[in-house]
């Protein structure tokens, strides 16, 4: 059976920065999970909003407002259609991922949920997906519950019985852990949710990038993302709601464009998506959001997924053949993301990230926001290579020569 196949040359043509030097070396970008790189029909497109037709969307008759706004809404259009949304008016423009759970939690944790209520998440979550739901517990009384990892790092869903109960009001869940690659099948989790009534919130920060994500398919109430990972700009993330909760649920913040009307004694809010986004938006970033998602598309997501599983498979294998390397999460890269994290032995993965930065290889170190999960391992820290579109085999190999070189230089060292 054959696979979608990418031109890694060519897309790498379309990303100015992996032309640049570090120390003098070819640049090795082996940190996209935490925020990817932006080829050039992103930059372009806003820096052509920014040049030729600037003006605040929603609210001008004058051509460059309504040239803005245009693209803005079809910018929305786009994210629908990238996700599988029945319609635009699910989508809801936020900050990112972290500010779209954070929305959830205040507007509709506050406003459902009481004391004694039941959240369940996971030992694996970023803490944009761990902390609002702790905030929500101290204030509100709910009670949050972890489900349990197995030895390779996957979710025990045998402890599911246990854990839900007829007081479980939300699962929330990551789609693919930042940290060990694990690719979760939401459908076992949001069926046992459903039947107790419970909703299901989704963190895809690590799923829409890399791999295809139909939410009606899913049939999630709630699935969140940021722009930034998946080509686009920072200051743009997205939340899907089911638009009948959108509905039911009061406004995250007050101003300019969530509301219909003011007046000293009345108030009406806006039509969803808008009530959730008060005050002027980031529709530039939103724009380059439309842009990603249109070079994205135009690879096909199902070739985007068998690259970094290849990639990703190239990876595990070279970077075990190293001695003193532990490597987190299963081996299996058919159920896991673009990411490897490793530790070696005798070096602190902030140390070994700062030597691998001087052969001009850029990986992540440190708890990669996610805590709990390397407390869980009995790890202070980790090192963490992540892919994209645009890495290739030679990056991973010259990941593993400097982590040779890294090695031999501290050896070096303690001899002295």
């Amino acid at each position: 059976m054959s696979h979608p196949t990418l031109d890694v040359a060519a897309i790498r043509r379309d990303f100015p920065i992996l032309s640049e030097q570090v120390n003098g070396r070819p640049v090795v970008f082996l940190d996209s999970a935490a925020s990817s790189q932006k080829p050039l029909q992103v930059l372009d497109a806003m820096d052509t909003v920014y040049r030729h037709r600037y003006a605040n969307v929603h609210r001008g008759v004058y051509v460059f407002s309504e040239a803005a706004t245009a693209e803005y809404d079809e910018a929305r259009a786009k994210v629908a259609r990238f996700i599988g949304s029945p319609s635009a008016d699910n989508i809801v423009f936020t900050r990112n991922a972290t500010e779209a759970l954070n929305l959830l939690a205040y507007s509709y944790g506050r406003h459902f949920l009481k004391a004694g209520d039941e959240i369940l998440i996971t030992e694996l979550e970023h803490h944009a997906n761990f902390v609002p739901w702790f905030h929500l517990a101290q204030e509100k009384g709910v009670v949050v519950k972890c489900i349990p990892l197995t030895p390779d790092g996957q979710l025990d869903l045998s402890q599911l019985d246990t854990l839900l109960s007829e007081r479980t009001r939300i699962v929330s869940f990551a789609h693919v852990s930042n940290v060990l690659g694990v690719i979760t099948d939401p459908a076992p989790l949001i069926k046992r949710a459903h039947a107790l009534g419970a909703i299901v919130i989704i963190d895809g920060s690590q799923a829409v990038p890399h791999m295809p994500v139909n939410v009606a398919e899913l049939d999630c109430d709630f699935y969140a993302f940021s722009g930034h990972k998946m080509l686009g700009p920072t200051g743009i993330g997205v939340l899907y709601g089911k638009k009948a909760l959108l509905e039911a649920m009061p406004p995250f913040m007050s101003g300019g464009d969530m509301i219909s009307y003011v007046g000293f004694d009345t108030i009406r809010w806006n039509d969803v998506p808008l009530k959730f986004e008060a005050g002027t938006p980031a529709f530039v970033e939103a724009i380059g959001l439309g842009a990603a998602v249109d070079y994205l598309s135009k690879l096909g997501m199902a070739a985007v997924r068998e690259h970094e599983r290849e990639i990703t498979a190239y990876a595990l294998e070279r970077v075990a053949e190293v001695p003193g390397v532990t490597i987190y999460g299963p081996t299996d890269p058919a159920i896991r993301g673009g990411v490897v994290t490793f530790n070696v032995d005798q070096i602190h993965p902030h140390d070994l990230a700062t030597l691998l930065d001087q052969e001009g290889v850029a990986v992540r170190a440190g708890h990669h926001c996610a805590q709990p999960l390397h407390q869980r391992l009995g790890l202070a820290a980790t090192a963490r290579a992540s892919f994209y579109v645009y890495s290739q085999p030679n990056e991973v190999d010259a990941l593993v020569e400097a982590i040779y070189k890294a090695k031999a230089k501290l050896q070096t060292r303690r001899r002295r």
